[in-house]
C-alpha cells in the first residue's frame, strides 16, 4: 500500500540564474542541410545518372527551405534562455521578434519529455511544460527543445517539487510498475484499419515526389517487370491479387507503426501519485498523469482486435491539452490482451475489478436496434444503387454486380447494426457513470460522476420521430463530452438526476397538470 509524505522542495539550480540549451543542438541543425543533399544522390541513383533543370530547381528549394529551418533553429539555440524560480517558469527567445513568456508553477499540469530520432543520436531530448489549458498550443505550451536528458528529468523534479511544496503527496510502493511489453503483443499489431490507409498515402507521396523530380513511376524498371508477369491476368484476379497485397503491406505497416510507439512501453505509478507512461523505438516519450486530475478510464476494442481478444485502455483526465494533445497522450497501455487491459484498469483507478465491464449494463430500448437496422438497410442500398445506376448506362454486367453487392451487404451491415445495439448500455457503479457503444470500434468509459459539470441533451429527426434521445455528460477532462446513446426521454432525465443530483433539475421544464 502507498503511504503520504509532505513534499519540500530542493532548488538546486532553481532561481539561480539562466539556463540555455545545449551546444549540440549546432550539429542537430547543420545535420538539417544534409536531407537535400541524400534527396539529391538519390535522384541520380533512380535517374541513372541523367538530370535536368527542373530537377535542380526542385532540389534547390527544398535545400533553401531546410535553410531556412536549419537558421530558425541555429537562432533559437543563441537566444533561448530559460530559468525556474520558486513561483514560476520563464522562458525567452527570439531575437527580432522577442518573446518573454512564463507559466505560474501550480498551473502546471503536465510534463512531458520526448526525443526525436536526430536529438537522440545527438544524447538531446525536449522538454514540454503544459499549463493543462483549452487554448491554442502556443498559448498553453512552453518546449524546451534541445536539453540533455539528464537536465530534463532533473527540471521536472524540481518543477513537480515547487508545484506540490507543502502538500501531502502518496509515496508508490516499491515495485510502482503497472505493466510493461510484452514482446507477444506484437500479434495485435496488424489488427488495424490505419495500415491500408498509410499503403494509399505513401504510394501517393512517393508518386508526387518521383513526378516533381521528373520521374515517370509506370516507366521504372520495377513497374515495367510487374507489368510484364502480370499483364496478360483477367481483371478480377488482378483486383483480387492487388487487394491482398496492399491488405499485407498494411499489416506490415501496422506491425512496424506498433513497434515505433510501444517498444520500451512501461506504465509505472511514482511518488506523488504521478501515473508515467514511457514508449517509443526511433522517438521516445514520457508522458506524465497525475491521479489526482483521472477522471476515469476508456476501454476501447476495434473489430479486428475485438475478434483477436484484445483493447486498448486510456485516461479520461483532465490537463492533456486540447483534443489532438489529449488523444496523442491518453494512452495508458498499447493494443493488448483484454485481461491485462482489465488487469491495468483496476490498478490504476483503484475502485475494484469489473469498473468498465460491459456485464450488468442496463439495455437500451427497442427502438434503438430499429434504428440500427433501418440505417444497416439505408446504406445497403445507398451502395448498391452506385453500380446498378452506372449499369443502366454503361452496361448489364454492373447492375448484376450492384445487385450481388446489395445481397451480400444486407446480412452483413445488419450483423453489425445488431452488434451495436448490443454494445449499448449503461449503468452507475459507485461514484463513476459507465457507458458503452459502437459497433466497428466498441468504446466503455468509466467516468467519475463529481467530474460531470453538465449535461447536453440532443436528438435528431430520427431520433424524435422514435422517442429516443442521447445524454452527454460534459466534463473537463478527455473528449470533454461522453454520450449515453438512444434513451427514451424519462431514461436520460432519470439518469442524469440519478447520477449527479440537482445538475439538470433548474433546466426542465415540467408538463402542467391537466387534471
Amino acid at each position: 500500500m502507498s503511504s503520504e509524505t509532505t513534499v519540500r522542495p530542493d532548488l538546486h539550480a532553481a532561481g539561480r540564474g539562466w539556463g540555455r540549451l545545449n551546444g549540440r543542438l549546432l550539429l542537430v541543425n547543420l545535420s538539417i542541410l544534409a536531407a537535400p543533399v541524400a534527396m539529391f544522390l538519390a535522384s541520380l541513383a533512380v535517374t541513372g545518372g541523367d538530370t535536368n533543370l527542373q530537377v535542380i530547381i526542385t532540389l534547390g528549394s527544398l535545400f533553401m527551405t531546410f535553410l531556412v529551418i536549419s537558421g530558425i533553429g541555429l537562432m533559437r539555440l543563441f537566444t533561448t534562455r530559460y530559468r525556474l524560480t520558486e513561483d514560476r517558469f520563464e522562458l525567452h527567445t527570439g531575437l527580432l521578434f522577442r518573446s518573454e513568456r512564463s507559466v505560474p508553477i501550480g498551473r502546471i499540469r503536465g510534463v512531458d519529455v520526448t526525443a526525436n530520432p536526430v536529438h537522440r543520436l545527438f544524447g538531446l531530448t525536449t522538454l514540454r511544460i503544459d499549463s493543462g489549458d483549452q487554448s491554442d498550443a502556443a498559448a498553453r505550451r512552453l518546449a524546451l527543445d534541445g536539453i540533455t536528458k539528464s537536465e530534463a528529468v532533473e527540471l521536472r523534479r524540481q518543477i513537480i517539487a515547487l508545484r506540490d511544496a507543502g502538500r501531502a503527496r502518496p509515496v508508490a510502493d516499491s515495485d510502482g510498475v503497472l505493466s510493461r511489453l510484452d514482446w507477444s503483443w506484437l500479434r495485435y499489431g496488424p489488427l488495424t484499419v490505419w495500415g491500408v490507409g498509410g499503403v494509399f498515402i505513401a504510394a501517393a507521396s512517393t508518386y508526387r515526389t518521383l513526378s516533381e523530380l521528373q520521374v515517370n513511376p509506370l516507366d521504372l524498371g520495377v513497374v515495367k517487370d510487374l507489368e510484364d508477369r502480370f499483364g496478360t491476368i483477367p481483371l478480377w484476379y488482378g483486383v483480387l491479387l492487388a487487394a491482398v497485397v496492399i491488405v499485407v503491406l498494411g499489416m506490415i505497416g501496422s506491425t512496424a507503426t506498433y513497434i515505433e510507439n510501444w517498444a520500451g512501453y512501461e506504465l509505472r505509478r511514482e511518488d506523488g501519485g504521478i501515473l508515467r507512461i514511457r514508449r517509443g523505438l526511433l522517438a521516445t516519450r514520457s508522458v506524465s498523469i497525475e491521479e489526482r486530475h483521472l477522471r476515469g478510464l476508456e476501454l476501447v476494442e476495434p473489430v479486428p482486435l475485438r475478434w483477436a481478444r484484445g483493447a486498448k485502455l486510456n485516461a479520461v483526465a483532465s490537463g492533456l491539452g486540447n483534443q489532438e494533445d489529449n488523444r496523442r497522450r491518453r494512452g495508458l497501455t498499447p493494443p493488448t490482451p483484454r485481461d491485462e487491459a482489465m488487469r491495468v484498469a483496476a490498478r490504476a483507478l483503484p475502485t475494484g475489478p469489473g469498473l468498465i465491464e460491459r456485464k450488468g449494463l442496463l439495455p437500451h430500448p427497442k427502438a434503438a436496434l430499429r434504428r440500427r437496422i433501418n440505417r444497416a438497410l439505408m446504406w445497403s442500398v445507398l451502395i448498391a444503387a452506385v453500380p446498378v445506376g452506372l449499369g443502366l448506362w454503361l452496361g448489364r454486367w454492373l447492375v448484376i454486380t450492384g445487385v450481388i453487392t446489395g445481397v451480400v451487404l444486407v446480412p452483413v451491415l445488419v450483423a453489425f447494426a445488431f452488434s451495436a445495439y448490443h454494445s449499448l448500455g449503461h449503468l452507475l457503479r459507485g461514484r463513476f457513470l459507465v457507458m458503452c457503444s459502437g459497433a466497428f470500434a466498441r468504446r466503455t468509459v468509466a467516468l467519475q460522476r463529481d467530474g460531470v459539470i453538465g449535461w447536453k441533451l440532443s436528438r435528431t429527426p430520427f431520433q424524435r420521430r422514435a422517442g429516443l434521445i442521447t445524454l452527454g455528460a460534459t466534463t473537463a477532462a478527455g473528449e470533454g463530452v461522453y454520450r449515453v446513446h438512444d434513451l427514451t426521454e424519462g431514461q436520460g432525465i432519470a439518469l442524469a438526476e440519478t447520477a449527479v443530483p440537482g445538475l439538470l433539475a433548474p433546466f426542465i421544464e415540467r408538463a402542467p397538470d391537466r387534471g
